[in-house]
C-alpha cells in the first residue's frame, strides 16, 4: 500500500509551477522589506549612541576640570543648575497653559464640531507644527510680550504675595511667564493630535451604551471617552514636555535671562535655558568653556531622553487597550 505523497510548503506542485514561482518572490520581497526596517531600526539606534558618546567625549573635560576654570568658576553644578531649573521651569509653565487646551480642543473636533468642520479645525492645528521656531519667537517679541505687560503688572497687583509674580514687573515682558507661552502654543500642536487621535480610538460601543442609559454628552465622554483615553493623554503630554525641554531658537528670542534661580515669573530676572544658552554662548565661546556647554547638553539629552522613554513606556503600557483592539 503506497502512502499518499505529502506536499512540501511553498513548493510547486506537479506541473504547476507559476503559484510557485510567486510565492518565492513575495518570500524575497519580505526579506528585502524586513532587513530594510530592521537596518534602519539599527540605524536610529547607532545614531543615538553616537551623539550621546560625541557629547560624553566632549563634554567630559568638563566634568572633571577646577570650577574655576568653567564659566562662573563655581563649578560645573554651579554652572548647570541654573539652566536646568530654567529648562523645567519654562517646560512646565508651558505644559500645565498647554494640557487643557490640548485636551479640550480635541474634544471638540473629536466629538462635538460637525465633520466637516472638526477635519478643517484639525488640520489648522496640525498646521502651528510647519511654523518655524523664529517666527513664534519674533511674534513673542513684538506682541505676546508687549501684550503681557498690563497683565503682569495686574498679577504683581493682585498675587503679589506669591513668589510667583511677587515682582517687580518687566517692563518689556520678556519674562520666564511670556516664553511659557510661546512654548504652549509650539506643543499644542502635538499634544492636540495625540488626544485627538486617542479619543476618536475610543469603542463606539461603550459610548453607545452610555448615552442609551441616559447620560448626556458630556457625561459620556466622563465616563467612557476620558477614562480610556487617559495614558493616550499622558503620553501626549510628557511628548509635548519633551518637545519644550529643546526649544532653542523661541526661548533665546523671546527670555531676557541670566545664570540666576529665580521663580519670579514676571521679572526681568529671569533663569535661561539649557539650549538657549548654548545658543548664545556658544559662538563666543572657547577652549572648557565649550566643552562646559557641550556638557550642558548631555544633561539635556538625559533629561529629554527620560521624558520619552517614559512616554513610550505609558503608551506601550496600555496598548492592549486600544479601541482598535475592542
Amino acid at each position: 500500500m503506497t502512502s499518499p505523497a505529502t506536499a512540501v510548503s511553498g513548493a510547486p506542485t506537479g506541473g504547476d509551477k507559476k503559484p510557485g514561482w510567486r510565492g518565492s518572490r513575495a518570500r524575497v520581497g519580505d526579506r528585502i522589506f524586513a532587513g530594510t526596517a530592521t537596518s534602519a531600526g539599527i540605524i536610529i539606534l547607532v545614531t543615538l549612541a553616537a551623539v550621546a558618546a560625541f557629547l560624553l567625549f566632549e563634554g567630559f573635560p568638563a566634568l572633571i576640570a577646577d570650577g574655576e576654570d568653567l564659566p562662573g568658576g563655581e563649578g560645573f553644578l554651579a554652572f548647570v543648575g541654573p539652566l536646568l531649573f530654567g529648562t523645567v521651569l519654562a517646560a512646565v509653565i508651558a505644559l500645565v497653559v498647554a494640557f487643557p487646551l490640548s485636551i479640550g480642543i480635541a474634544l471638540f473636533i473629536s466629538h462635538y464640531a460637525p465633520r466637516r468642520i472638526a477635519s478643517g479645525l484639525g488640520y489648522l492645528v496640525d498646521l502651528l507644527a510647519a511654523v518655524p521656531s523664529v517666527v513664534y519667537g519674533l511674534w513673542g517679541i513684538f506682541f505676546l510680550a508687549p501684550a503681557m505687560v498690563p497683565t503682569f503688572g495686574w498679577l504683581n497687583d493682585n498675587l503679589g504675595f506669591l513668589p510667583f509674580f511677587a515682582g517687580p514687573t518687566s517692563a518689556t515682558g520678556r519674562t520666564m511667564l511670556t516664553a511659557g507661552l510661546v512654548l504652549a502654543v509650539m506643543i499644542l500642536p502635538i499634544m492636540t493630535a495625540v488626544n485627538r487621535e486617542v479619543f476618536l480610538q475610543t469603542p463606539r460601543l461603550l459610548e453607545e451604551a452610555s448615552l442609551a442609559l441616559g447620560a448626556t454628552r458630556w457625561e459620556m465622554i466622563r465616563q467612557t471617552v476620558l477614562p480610556f483615553g487617559r495614558s493616550g493623554v499622558v503620553s501626549g503630554s510628557m511628548l509635548g514636555l519633551g518637545r519644550a525641554l529643546g526649544e532653542t531658537l523661541a526661548v533665546a528670542m523671546v527670555l531676557s535671562a541670566s545664570n540666576v534661580v529665580s521663580v519670579n515669573l514676571i521679572s526681568s530676572v529671569n533663569s535661561s535655558t539649557i539650549a538657549a544658552n548654548i545658543a548664545l554662548d556658544f559662538p563666543e565661546s572657547s577652549g572648557l568653556a565649550v566643552n562646559a556647554l557641550i556638557a550642558s547638553g548631555l544633561v539635556l539629552f538625559a533629561v529629554t531622553f527620560v521624558v520619552n522613554y517614559a512616554a513610550r513606556a505609558i503608551v506601550a503600557r496600555r496598548r492592549e487597550f486600544s479601541g482598535a483592539n475592542a
